[in-house]
């Protein structure tokens, strides 16, 4: 029973790893709201811009991407310029278990907690660079593939092993976005050029991959 528990949980990560990869810049979804950018119309010359990203989007990606999308709708809006009035980051953190999937946040995090040991970073660990995961350097005989299962006892959950736990980190860019025509105004420290942005930022702009 044990040994089958092992392979269900080994076959998810393979899938999580197979496919976990940053939010690519791209329209949320009603399936996913929390996956993409969304704008909300406020005026006809302003709008409310967010861009949600998932545990492996870098928080200045997650900005940059709400930059580019405040240009986009600039340009399709027949204006020059723009101006961010508002302008917040959030940040959401939680403990994910390494024994399930949590398809809100994605597979990988940035640090991992053991019951017995606490809190641990992936890039210190001497195990660091297991294909399928981060093993905890003092988890027994433990699993190959990263799950943190003890060689010693089982857990009280009765899934006979101690299960390590990651926080997982994503983030959220909002901003409420004024646009303008003419060229921006240089005494405002919060105005953009569509062109200008548009231009540097395109190499920073990655698009969801095209299926065959």
């Amino acid at each position: 029973m044990h040994v089958l528990k092992k392979l269900t949980l080994l076959a998810g990560a393979i899938v999580l790893t197979a496919c976990a990869t940053a939010t690519p810049y791209q329209a949320s979804t009603q399936a996913d709201m929390r996956n993409g950018f969304s704008e909300m119309k406020i005026e006809n010359d302003r709008v409310r811009i967010s861009f949600d990203g998932n545990s492996l989007t870098k928080r200045d990606t997650v900005e940059t991407y709400l930059l580019y999308r405040a240009a986009e709708l600039t340009k399709e809006n027949g204006y020059d310029y723009f101006t961010l009035t508002e302008r917040d980051i959030d940040k959401e953190s939680r403990l994910v278990s390494n024994g399930f999937a949590d398809p809100y946040f994605g597979y990988f995090g940035h640090s991992y907690y053991h019951p017995r040991f606490g809190w641990s970073s992936p890039y210190h660990s001497s195990f660091y660079g297991s294909r399928f995961g981060y093993r905890h350097p003092y988890s027994g005989f433990g699993s190959r593939f990263g799950f943190g299962y003890s060689a010693f006892g089982g857990s009280p959950f009765g899934w006979g092993n101690d299960f390590d736990y990651r926080e997982v980190t994503r983030y959220r860019a909002t901003a409420e976005v004024k646009f303008g025509r003419g060229t921006k105004p240089h005494n405002v420290n919060n105005a953009f050029s569509a062109n200008e942005v548009l231009q540097n930022l395109s190499e920073k702009i990655i698009y969801p991959e095209v299926e065959a």
